[in-house]
């Protein structure tokens, strides 16, 4: 039996997307402008939504949380992606790659959160109008989104602490975007088992609770828009729920196919491309959700365009 090398590793060596060197510069360009528009668009909603009353309402304040978490997730892969692409493969700490497994971890956690608050949020407008305000008041808000943070930290904590506990040995080279679990696994040695069920059970935890929360929201939402009288009022009201669907559509899909699944023979490729979608793709993608399906957010946008031109003018 071929005996492995037990080296201690210290430090990892990125190198996602560097096998073809042709594809570095167009990768770095790409991925490049995705991080500007993720940037330029969740930042700009941030503002919009705080300076345009109308927008002073609860499903905003939750998507304004949204896009500020999506900024803060997004930077935390994609400047270390443009690295690897720049310098075609680069090293990080293993202190590094803890912190970034971590930040990633409780962002991404927090999305999650957010995005079932949101389906709750949608379900209480359409199922309970009455009792909206009663419901959705500044201080329930408020303690939702703090209870997200918190258990988004404490999901990151746990997971950070359980993986990095493992130890590294022999190949350090992770060939993938960011320091992530699946390919951190593929490196451990020794006994892995009680970290890797810790791991899960968090992971499980996290996604099928937020995906049953938001099942069941828009189960009672399609029950209650299929009873609404009117020709147009179906239409009308699920057209404001249809921008979440696509959002965690996306998000929650790609999530899936990467942690919820069979790993063993997995194609490195495949879960790259799945990796891209989820930490560039959908934080981008997400404003554009919303303000294209958002007759709010159109008007809003349109009343500050004016508002710039108007401003310029001598």
């Amino acid at each position: 039996m071929a005996e492995r090398n037990y080296t201690l590793v210290t430090e990892f060596f990125l190198t996602a997307f560097t096998e073809r060197l042709q594809w570095r510069v167009p990768l770095f360009l790409v991925f490049l402008s995705f991080y500007l528009a993720t940037m330029l668009g969740n930042t700009g909603m941030i503002l919009l939504i705080r300076g345009d009353r109308r927008l002073h309402t609860p499903m905003y304040f939750f998507l304004s949380h949204l896009s500020l978490v999506d900024v803060c997730y997004a930077s935390t892969v994609i400047p270390q992606m443009l690295a690897v692409l720049w310098e075609n493969g680069t090293t990080i700490s293993q202190a590094r790659c803890a912190a970034q497994f971590f930040l990633f971890t409780f962002f991404a956690s927090i999305d999650c959160y957010l995005l079932a608050i949101m389906a709750y949020d949608r379900y209480a407008a359409v199922c309970q109008p009455l009792l909206y305000v009663t419901i959705m008041t500044e201080k329930a808000c408020w303690g939702l989104v703090t209870g997200a943070y918190v258990a988004g930290f404490f999901s990151a904590f746990v997971r950070t602490v359980t993986a990095f506990t493992l130890s590294f040995c022999g190949n350090n080279e992770i060939n993938f975007i960011f320091c992530d679990l699946p390919p951190l696994l593929k490196l451990s040695c020794g006994d892995s088992y009680t970290q890797e069920v810790v791991i899960i059970v968090f992971a499980v935890f996290v996604m099928p609770v937020c995906i049953l929360v938001i099942l069941v929201s828009y189960l009672f939402i399609i029950v209650a828009i299929l009873h609404i009288p009117s020709a147009g009022g179906p239409a009308k009201t699920f057209s404001t729920c249809a921008s979440h669907l696509t959002a965690v559509a996306l998000f929650f899909g790609t999530l899936i196919f990467m942690y919820l699944r069979d790993n063993t023979g997995q194609s490195s490729e495949g879960d790259r491309v799945v990796s891209v979608l989820y930490t560039v793709v959908a934080p981008m993608l997400n404003p554009l959700i919303y303000s294209l399906r958002n007759k709010e957010v159109k008007e809003a946008v349109r009343k500050a365009l004016s508002k710039s031109k108007a401003a310029r003018r001598p």
